[in-house]
């Protein structure tokens, strides 16, 4: 009984070990969700509201592994396509204003597979 109850408890674990990195995947509710409140500050410029910083960090934080740094990037391509009073060039500096560093240029030209 009790080498039936281990061999039980280790595939638990195994399976917990293998479908950890997939229960946490970026999707583009996500971005949309963190972004958001930038949605003004995107279409105007101007000073960027704590809010939108707080959740291009989230974001940045949330996008540790190249699937989803890329998945964002496609997000953040749509929404341009969805929203085209976005002006590219409030885009390219959001993350900076926010101070966040990300491994790629936000631009609808930026091509999201080779994002690392």
């Amino acid at each position: 009984m009790a080498s039936m109850m281990m061999k039980f408890l280790c595939v638990a674990v195994a399976c917990m070990v293998v479908l950890a990195p997939y229960s946490e995947a970026i999707t583009c509710d996500d971005v949309v969700e963190k972004l958001k409140p930038c949605l003004e500050y995107l279409k105007g410029g101007g000073a960027v509201p704590a809010p939108c910083c707080a959740g291009v960090k989230g974001l940045n934080a949330a996008a540790k592994t190249t699937p989803d740094r890329q998945t964002a990037c496609g997000c953040m391509k749509t929404t341009y396509k969805s929203h085209p009073e976005i002006k590219v060039d409030n885009a390219r500096v959001l993350p900076g204003k926010c101070g966040v560093k990300i491994p790629y240029k936000i631009s609808p030209k930026t091509d999201c597979s080779k994002v690392k």
